[in-house]
């Protein structure tokens, strides 16, 4: 919607912090509409190697036509009016489903805008949906002033944190198979559509970085390589910001239970059964930390933990001090 040299910032270097640049961004008017053409002249190229495209549907219907339909029946239906309170409820699948969309240039940010009804005053809903926008260009700005996140951490008292890299541990978390429920659910979302929810995009980074102890450059490559909507800017100012490394201010401590987390955001559990089906039948008491069933109620949901279901690889309460240690050490030995 803006370019970075129209948001310069008071030092004409752009922004480090997203709460000055959302004003700035938010003060920028919006782009005039531009009508699209009919047709685009451009190379011929061939078609060898689409046989190896993967057979059936689609993750999405493609076009600047379908784009505007999802966006169109988003405000209309009330999805824009209520999604503050509902986006990160995973079991609800509230979110737009728009970002594959503005990743692949079948909508814009302006055209949302115009949508929601700005410039204007919003609703609270369509308020919290318009900041998203603003976080996607955001990271946009950020990384085409700093190209060097691409590779490495903003932070350079973050640059020596020692990962471990465990090759198991990210297999394991590749595959949905950590034993903490809400975590696989979100990598088999990944594997099975092509698209992740926000919240559990949070989650799944978090237990990458700060349970696995696992550099956030090769989660960053997982998601890239598996979402629809994979865009460098985001996915790289998502990780950064989930590992502590990039544009915030000191959140390298904010570490996500993957307990708590699937306790708030999928309460009732249907998110989790959905794409853990071994954990259908779990009581939603335990669905988050089902190794506390007894044996009797492993037996009852038809769920062995170990077995059927693996058990939690790590524990988060001593990772997450050893994260901590870690990450203590790395800002010390910078100075």
């Amino acid at each position: 919607m803006a370019e970075p040299e129209d948001l310069p910032g008071s030092s004409g270097a752009g922004y480090l912090v997203f709460t000055p640049f959302s004003r700035a961004w938010r003060g920028h008017p919006l782009p005039a509409h531009v009508p699209a053409p009919s047709a685009l002249s451009g190379p011929s190229l061939p078609s060898a190697g689409l046989e190896r495209l993967p057979s059936g549907d689609p993750p999405l219907p493609a076009g600047p036509a379908a784009a505007r339909a999802r966006l169109v029946a988003f405000v209309r239906d009330g999805g824009a009016d209520a999604y503050a309170e509902r986006r990160d409820l995973m079991g609800e699948d509230a979110t737009s489903h728009l970002s594959a969309y503005l990743r692949l240039g079948m909508c814009t940010p302006a055209q949302v805008g115009r949508a929601l009804g700005v410039p204007g005053h919003l609703s609270p809903g369509r308020e919290a949906f318009w900041r998203q926008l603003c976080w996607r260009e955001f990271y946009h700005h950020h990384l085409a002033r700093h190209p060097e996140v691409a590779r490495t951490a903003l932070r350079a008292d973050l640059r020596a944190i020692e990962w471990d890299d465990d090759p198991a541990h990210l297999a394991a978390w590749t595959a949905g198979q950590t034993g903490y429920p809400i975590v696989d659910a979100g990598m088999r979302q990944l594997a099975e559509t092509g698209w992740i929810h926000n919240r559990a995009r949070m989650v799944v980074a978090s237990f990458l970085v700060k349970d696995l102890l696992i550099d956030w450059r090769r989660g960053e490559t997982v998601f890239m390589q598996g979402l629809v909507d994979g865009d460098p800017a985001n996915n790289n100012g998502g990780w950064q910001w989930t590992a502590g490394t990039g544009t915030d201010a000191a959140p390298y401590f904010r570490i996500m239970s993957p307990i708590r987390q699937g306790q708030r955001f999928d309460p009732d559990g249907d998110y989790v059964r959905r794409f853990v089906p071994e954990l259908r039948d779990v009581p939603t008491a335990r669905l988050h930390e089902p190794w506390t069933m007894s044996a009797e109620e492993q037996r009852g949901a038809g769920c062995r933990i170990g077995s059927d279901y693996p058990a939690p690889r790590v524990d988060h309460r001593e990772r997450r001090e050893l994260a901590l240690d870690r990450y203590r050490r790395s800002r010390e030995a910078a100075g």
